[in-house]
């Protein structure tokens, strides 16, 4: 079976590629670019982008035991309609993935699903830092990274036996970065908004101190480490201290974070709620600086879905908001669209970069490569309707926004899997 994707302007940063031409697809793999008369399938790639497949670094899929919210087929689906093509998907589901069988049993049920996934188990037994896990089971399992996203692991040494064993498992140790005692039960930035709501605000400082620990683990055990969802000036500049003492430091931020600050909370709607929390306008332009210095390697969503009556309550409600079906707009509207990035650029972040931290075989249309590809329209624009959307849950906080850039076509092993 073979597909040919006609006439688009290919961009693969792995090759330093962006150039006018055809991708012919041959049994699931990249056969050829070039220019080709046709095959058993053709799309008509004028006018669009043709790149790797979004790897997303970030995403909880809520499967086992909140399927209710989302589960590892609609995520996946979620994923697709946002070309993202592979996936790490977040230990903090019920059971915590802490055990080789969770791991398996995620692994089979996205056999068939619409994206890749990837596992990252936990750290510690529960998200609770009082039982290490075993990490050769989980790799044995097929888990690829560690973390307790959800939470920092409190007990810093089950960190450090973490971060010293993981490189010689294979393992990514992604890192949510936060001190418990300093966040103290806060819902929202703290500073101006929330004293004007008059709610618990969560110090920038928070963050902070999580990712300093962090920073000075991996400089100490000369050990590599990922740090999650970036979204203070102080991380930012922390990391690119680190990067330039050559500590192994890599780290994500979100499209929420480069896009949207804390005014969006005045509406008092929960769907702008997530940790860490929307900051300031100087955080916003400092995590921009980041990505176009190179501060910061990669974008992730943290792709949190919530069923709406969980979010009614403003103030009740559980951190988190939807991502994967607009990231790559956001991206788009938000940084290519005011010059920050080129668009080979934004896909080095979401796609060949995030491959290569996870160590997995994506984010790249080389020869032979498998054939993971997201056609999108760069120009056009569309207002985001959550009703449109293709997860369970619908907190999105781009909800009513025009974004510009729209995917059109997402391509999983040459099958198409989402089709505007």
């Amino acid at each position: 079976m073979s597909l040919l994707i006609k006439n688009a302007r290919v961009i693969d940063p792995s090759q330093n590629l962006d150039k006018n031409a055809d991708i012919l697809i041959e049994n699931g793999v990249i056969s050829a670019i070039g220019s080709f008369d046709s095959a058993d399938k053709v799309i008509d790639g004028t006018d669009l982008i043709a790149a790797p497949g979004l790897v997303d670094l970030h995403v909880h899929l809520r499967d086992p035991g909140q399927t209710y919210k989302e589960d590892i087929l609609s995520g996946c689906r979620a994923a697709a309609a946002g070309g993202v093509t592979s996936l790490l998907a977040m230990p903090n589901t019920n059971p915590t993935v802490d055990n080789a069988e969770t791991v398996k049993y995620i692994l089979d049920k996205s056999k068939d699903a619409s994206a890749k996934v990837y596992v990252a188990a936990s750290i510690t037994k529960g998200l609770k830092s009082k039982e290490a896990t075993d990490l050769e089971a989980l790799k044995a399992a097929g888990a690829v990274a560690l973390s307790d996203d959800g939470r920092p692991v409190e007990n810093t040494q089950f960190l450090i036996n973490a971060m010293k064993k993981a490189p010689s498992f294979g393992l990514r140790i992604t890192a949510h970065c936060e001190s418990l005692p300093i966040a103290a039960g806060g819902i929202i930035n703290e500073g101006v908004v929330s004293e004007k709501l008059g709610v618990k605000g969560i110090p920038a400082s928070a963050e902070d101190c999580g990712a300093q620990r962090e920073i000075a683990l991996a400089d100490a055990f000369s050990v590599p480490v990922h740090i999650c969802h970036v979204s203070t000036k102080n991380s930012v500049a922390m990391i690119r201290d680190a990067k330039a003492r050559g500590v192994k430091v890599t780290a994500e931020t979100a499209p929420h974070y480069f896009s949207l600050t804390e005014q969006e909370l005045l509406k008092r709607d929960a769907d702008y709620r997530m940790n860490p929390p929307l900051r300031t306008e100087a955080d916003r332009l400092a995590i921009i600086e980041g990505l176009k210095d190179g501060t910061l390697d990669a974008i992730a969503t943290d792709h949190a879905p919530h069923a709406p009556e969980e979010k009614a309550d403003f103030e009740k409600a559980p951190n988190g908001s939807i991502g994967m079906e607009t990231s790559l707009s956001a991206g788009l509207t938000y940084l290519v669209k005011t010059g920050a990035l080129s668009v080979s650029e934004l896909i080095n972040k979401m796609s060949t970069a995030p491959a290569k931290i996870l160590g997995i075989n994506a984010g790249t249309l080389k020869v032979g490569s498998p054939a993971d590809v997201v056609l999108f329209n760069p120009d056009e624009s569309f207002t985001v309707d959550v009703k449109k959307l293709h997860g369970k849950s619908k907190n999105c906080p781009f909800k009513g926004k025009t974004l510009t850039g729209r995917v059109k076509y997402t391509i999983l092993d040459g099958e198409v899997v989402f089709k505007d």
